[in-house]
């Protein structure tokens, strides 16, 4: 009977505690260390790159007016370069040199002064007429309802007939006279302006025009104040077209028996086979469609300066 009492005794006795062992259950956290991406990952070897954002370099004025001049440049060395070698013969086209004589001739006989402003008087009277038409008929197919189904289909109808088929139509109308040539350039420079601002003011946001609306606003200041400026990107693309067809009508319109212009020049030194002459209007010709993009592309600056400012201004 003693020995069952000492073993209870001595299991009894206190002594230290054993170590308790987690429950089965219960997870212990581990410390994961991290792994580097590897290319079969998506990443880099090396892990994250530092972004780099694509910053355009400054262009100076001086710069970028040389690289535009490089191809007119490469084209007078190749003019002169043929003329030089003979490849370009004096009967087929004047040599650079000749063109200058030629250019000195007309300009101190008075002949070249007295056609360009006639040329540009009539080129620019019909482009005055030709925008003004455009501009509003746009505005009003673009902002009224009712002024597109009335106008809309009609003009576009009018727009695909080519305004050099109206030369001899409006040569039975009015005449050899200085209108006929005006209005074939007025024609001629009214659609490309009608098509662009009927789509920049169709394109203004309406939400704004509705809350111009809702301050009281009438109709001309909301066109005025709210939908020409938002479509003025439209407008001096239209311009841009416009005046260029100004100046390809001028050429059309000075063909209808004109007694003086460029035109008028072009085709006496055609009866005598002066190609120099011939040369310098085509020159003139050119130019002058140079002088208008550039007046649109200093518009463009003075109007809409962010548009050269912002991230790809420094591409323009």
């Amino acid at each position: 009977m003693t020995a069952p009492t000492t073993a209870t005794a001595t299991a009894a006795a206190p002594g230290p505690a054993p170590a308790s062992t987690p429950p089965a259950t219960q997870e212990t956290p581990t410390k994961e260390t991290p792994t580097k991406a590897t290319p079969a990952d998506g990443g880099g070897a090396a892990g994250l790159v530092t972004p780099r954002p694509h910053v355009r370099r400054p262009r100076s004025r001086t710069y970028s007016l040389t690289v535009r001049a490089l191809g007119p440049v490469a084209l007078l060395a190749l003019w002169w370069t043929s003329s030089a070698t003979g490849v370009l013969t004096p009967d087929v086209l004047a040599s650079p040199s000749q063109v200058i004589d030629a250019v000195g001739e007309l300009w101190g006989n008075g002949q070249l002064p007295d056609a360009l402003a006639t040329s540009l008087t009539r080129s620019g009277i019909g482009l005055v007429i030709g925008l003004a038409a455009g501009l509003t008929l746009g505005i009003t197919t673009g902002f009224t309802r009712l002024g597109d189904e009335l106008l809309d289909s009609s003009l576009q109808t009018l727009r695909t007939i080519p305004f050099l088929s109206l030369v001899p139509l409006f040569m039975v109308w009015f005449g050899i006279n200085e209108t006929a040539k005006i209005l074939l350039i007025a024609v001629a420079t009214t659609f490309p302006m009608y098509v662009s601002t009927s789509g920049g003011v169709r394109n203004t946001d309406r939400k704004l025009v509705e809350a111009m609306r809702s301050f009281g606003l009438g109709r001309l200041a909301i066109v005025r104040q709210v939908v020409l400026p938002g479509a003025l990107p439209s407008l001096l693309a239209g311009l841009r077209l416009s005046m260029t067809l100004s100046v390809i009508a001028l050429i059309a319109a000075e063909e209808i028996n004109a007694t003086e212009g460029i035109g008028y020049l072009m085709s006496q030194a055609q009866s005598y086979a002066r190609t120099d002459i011939l040369a310098v209007c085509i020159l003139v010709y050119g130019l002058l469609g140079l002088a208008a993009d550039v007046l649109v592309r200093g518009l463009e600056r003075v109007l809409m300066p962010w548009r050269t400012a912002g991230p790809g201004g420094g591409a323009r």
